[in-house]
């Protein structure tokens, strides 16, 4: 498997041609307590950048992009049932959806993990 970081604070671990999503540790710092998530239907496909999902917090409200494009194959229910579990573990029991990747090559593009945490010092 391999982790990947954008810009934009979403995770993707990749394992062959299956990738899930989430948001950053940092990400769901910066956000506070969060109170609502909203995730994409299994069958929806998404490109590179796209507004793929939905976290609300007591501070604000965001877009979670996609960092990659291709077909959703799960959204996680249980965000809607338990938002705050992003908060307790955002970078695994947290994922907001997993998805087939359509260009494996669109993670040329993206931080690895030292680089990403690097960068969020800079912030």
């Amino acid at each position: 498997m391999s982790l990947y970081f954008t810009k934009d604070h979403e995770w993707v671990n990749v394992d062959g041609d299956s990738a899930t999503v989430g948001i950053s540790d940092h990400a769901q710092q910066a956000l506070g307590d969060i109170v609502f998530a909203e995730v994409p239907d299994a069958g929806r496909r998404v490109s590179k950048g796209d507004e793929a999902a939905v976290v609300e917090s007591v501070k604000a409200a965001s877009d979670v992009y996609a960092p990659v494009s291709g077909e959703v194959t799960e959204g996680n229910s249980a965000l809607g049932d338990d938002p705050s579990l992003i908060n307790r573990d955002p970078e695994g029991e947290g994922w907001f959806f997993k998805l087939k990747l359509a260009d494996p090559g669109e993670l040329d593009g993206l931080m690895d993990e030292a680089a990403y945490r690097q960068w969020c010092k800079t912030l």
